[in-house]
């Protein structure tokens, strides 16, 4: 404000002045109007000089002026000298995170809000391919054309990774994983997972060798204890209750290794020749039956609710479904109600809900009920003869079906097991049942 009023004052005395010696010649508005060009020459000359400085010695101190405008000038300076001083500290941080970025062993690539390459590291080349010369600005889904990469990349959904082969090295298995910052732009990170993939598969080749190597003796015992169990009267008591639990014991061992040979199968095998249209409605009214023979000596009431059809596999379908069907028959007391029900979504998808009114699940234990052999209770699943491998299957067929599995539920209010399926699996409701 002082500033201001100097300035003022500055220029009413030239005014003045010229006034003055304009009234001794003769001529006051002469006079008045060379004090106040004699005004603009100097801001004019105070403005060239800023202009010559900020154009042409933007890093030597300001021209020396007086008044506002040396005030001015000052400011300029010193708002230059932080702004220098906090590119050169963004420079540093920048060229420490790209250095950091060189050093990592997976691919990082940095893309626009129009999905265009803009920088990547030195692993994405030897990944990837990407190359500085001629690479930079093109799309992502013009050098990465696996058609599974272009609809994960479109579909905006980066929830889950994605596991393809590398473009350059099919020998190679990369993780994609994509995360969204700023203006919609995109971080694409890929991950050699070759080892860990070649590590999986074998033990999955492991289960399933073993699974099947198990089955002959398993087959072998199990022929000679039913004919040893046909001649139990003819048996001192004691070994024909041995002959029983064995033949228990053997059984349980049967249904484990079909589990596991079917885990491995739905791991293994990409599915999707048996896909077809499916009633819903007739596949649960038939598992229904079964949950009800199974139910007898617990005295448990089955419902079904439903009227749709479905593009699947109907015997992955019918296993999963089963399963929870059967968990829930087993882990329920007896005068429960159980109930199998179809149900539309708000988005459009669709549902199979398995929902009982028995005694509920802890939540803490729900993000680990798909895990093979993982038991709430253990003494209880042992004496109920599960194997701790049924809602593994569940999980597999689900991702096999494009499908997701939700569960609900609370000590003493029931469990409610959701296998959502996407719009893409529906298909028109067909005559009721």
């Amino acid at each position: 404000m002082r500033l201001w009023s100097r300035e003022l004052w500055r220029i009413a005395w030239l005014a003045t002045l010229g006034v003055c010696l304009g009234w001794l010649l003769g001529a006051p508005g002469l006079g008045l109007a060379a004090g106040l060009s004699a005004c603009l020459f100097y801001h004019l000359r105070q403005l060239l000089a800023l202009y010559q400085w900020l154009t042409l010695h933007p890093h030597d101190e300001p021209p020396a002026a007086r008044g506002m405008w040396g005030e001015l000038l000052d400011r300029l300076y010193r708002y230059q000298k932080s702004q220098r001083i906090t590119q050169s500290r963004l420079r540093a941080t920048l060229a420490r995170i790209q250095e950091s970025s060189e050093a990592m062993r997976d691919s990082v690539v940095m893309l626009d809000r129009h999905g265009d390459l803009e920088w990547w590291n030195s692993a994405a080349t030897e990944m990837l391919g990407l190359q500085a010369a001629h690479d930079r600005g093109q799309h992502i889904t013009n050098l990465l054309r696996d058609p599974r990469f272009i609809s994960y990349f479109n579909a905006c959904e980066y929830g889950e990774p994605l596991t393809l082969t590398s473009p350059i090295d099919e020998r190679r298995i990369l993780q994609y994983q994509i995360t969204l910052y700023g203006d919609d732009e995109r971080l694409v990170m890929a991950r050699d997972i070759t080892r860990l993939h070649r590590l999986e598969q074998m033990r999955r080749d492991f289960v399933a060798n073993v699974s099947h190597e198990l089955r002959t003796p398993l087959t072998v015992l199990s022929g000679y204890l039913e004919t040893y169990s046909d001649l139990a009267d003819q048996l001192p008591p004691r070994l024909g209750r041995g002959i029983g639990q064995m033949q228990e014991q053997t059984q349980r061992m049967q249904n484990l290794v079909n589990d596991l040979l079917l885990l491995s199968r739905l791991e293994i095998d990409q599915g999707g020749q048996d896909h077809q249209s499916l009633d819903v409605g007739s596949m649960l009214e038939s598992i229904r039956r079964d949950a009800l023979a199974l139910s007898h000596q617990h005295n448990v009431k089955v419902v079904v609710e439903c009227d749709a059809q479905l593009v699947g596999s109907e015997q992955e379908i019918r296993s999963a479904i089963s399963n929870l069907a059967y968990n829930a028959v087993r882990y329920t007391p007896a005068g429960s109600h159980i109930t199998l029900r179809w149900a539309a979504m708000a988005n459009g998808s669709a549902c199979i809900e398995v929902d009982d009114d028995g005694e509920g699940i802890d939540p803490v234990h729900i993000p680990r009920l798909t895990e093979r052999f993982y038991r709430v209770d253990k003494g209880r699943s042992t004496a109920t003869g599960g194997t701790g491998l049924g809602l593994a299957i569940v999980k597999h067929v689900l991702l096999r079906h494009d499908a997701q599995l939700q569960i609900e539920s609370h000590p003493g209010e029931g469990a409610l097991f959701r296998c959502i399926f996407p719009v893409s699996r529906l298909l028109p409701a067909g005559p009721s049942h």
